[in-house]
């Protein structure tokens, strides 16, 4: 005579299904720890600087030259009032144009800075 595992061996798939079930599902979540009470400073200069298609940079709707740009952003990061720069380059900007100029503004010094028309790009 030998014994009938087949039951003991159904007892333990129902065990490892409820184990399966009751376990709490992984998440791959990142605690972001968000400001919260009073509105975004206003500040009262906004300076936009960009990349047009052609490759040329752009420092508040007027073309400029990269040394102009590098002064000018010099003389950002030295103001005391800490002027608001906003990155707004064109569509059809190549890459490397816009690295070049966020490496600009990172060797500048500036630490305000925001993207703006992003949403635009949305969808491909």
């Amino acid at each position: 005579m030998e014994i009938n595992t087949t039951p003991l061996i159904d007892v333990m798939l129902v065990l490892l299904i409820m184990l399966i079930i009751t376990m709490p599902p992984p998440s791959q979540a990142v605690r972001v720890d968000l400001p919260v009470g009073t509105a975004l400073p206003h500040y009262a200069t906004v300076n936009r600087i960009g990349v047009t298609n052609g490759g040329t940079f752009v420092w508040n709707g007027k073309p400029a030259s990269e040394r102009e740009m590098e002064a000018t952003l010099a003389a950002v990061a030295a103001d005391p009032a800490l002027p608001e720069l906003q990155l707004q380059p064109a569509a059809r900007a190549r890459y490397e144009r816009v690295d070049r100029l966020l490496a600009m503004v990172r060797r500048a010094g500036v630490t305000r800075m925001g993207f703006v028309g992003n949403e635009a790009y949305a969808r491909f």
